[in-house]
């Protein structure tokens, strides 16, 4: 598959990994339509971009199915499906305040697993119906994981749960979606420049830089986009998740 013939449904689209993979995956010619809750920023993205935007809250089954159909009306068709959108919370198991609550934990996989798998899931049904393209490829899914999902700290048990549920399905997914031609990968990034960390004090920021080996700085989105791009290109990648987190081991 080739960027500049693509045709990808991004979800978090409206800021950090997401918009950062929308705004290089349009640069080098695909055509885009965001996937966010954030009905004001999303569209602005979008008008940007060149792209569409549909408001979409990703662990919902009806609005899913209607952005994917939102999506097809507006492009023809999907060839790729990036899974950016995700929450990030921070309890303990037991922390001093009791035991973790239990709607905390649901949330998080909610969003961050389950709506991944909503997402991929119809965004497959579409890309079954594609003509293969010169490499037979009818498209290609790729979810993100996180490096938490080995390496989780104290406090981040339902961020790693979730993650390591990405990790985990997707060598069965490709799997079950080999016979359509459509391939699935996850990305596991490291600590990211996202919008999340950009509200931490310079000297926080510093100090989470510090841990990084080499380079010795946090990840930018756009490096992310450019991993993104570069999986939808390379054909042979299928089944596997890729770390971008400069050799760091969270400890």
């Amino acid at each position: 598959m080739k960027l500049s013939n693509t045709a990808a449904v991004i979800t978090g689209g409206a800021s950090g990994l997401g918009e950062a993979t929308a705004r290089y995956f349009a640069s080098q010619g695909a055509t885009v339509t965001l996937l966010d809750r954030d009905a004001e920023r999303g569209p602005k993205i979008a008008e940007e971009i060149g792209g569409h935007f549909v408001q979409t809250d990703v662990t919902d089954d009806t609005s899913v199915t209607a952005a994917i159909a939102f999506a097809v009306e507006k492009m023809g068709k999907i060839t790729a499906a990036v899974n950016c959108a995700g929450i990030g919370t921070v309890g303990k198991t037991l922390g001093k305040e009791g035991p973790l609550p239990l709607s905390t934990f649901q949330t998080t996989i909610d969003v961050n697993l389950v709506g991944s798998f909503n997402v991929a899931r119809l965004a497959a049904a579409e890309m079954a119906k594609n003509e293969p393209d010169e490499d037979g490829e009818r498209g290609v899914i790729i979810n993100t994981a996180s490096v938490a999902a080995f390496d989780g700290q104290k406090g981040q048990v339902s961020y790693s749960a979730s993650k390591g549920g990405i990790v985990g399905m997707t060598l069965p997914m490709a799997r079950d979606l080999a016979r359509d031609n459509i391939r699935v990968m996850a990305i596991a990034p490291g600590i990211f420049l996202t919008p999340m960390l950009m509200g931490l004090p310079e000297a926080a920021q510093e100090q989470l830089a510090a841990d990084v080996p080499n380079p010795a700085r946090l990840g930018r989105p756009e490096e992310y986009g450019r991993m993104a791009g570069f999986i939808v290109e390379m054909g042979y990648l299928n089944g596997e998740v890729i770390r971008i987190d400069g050799a760091l081991r969270m400890r």
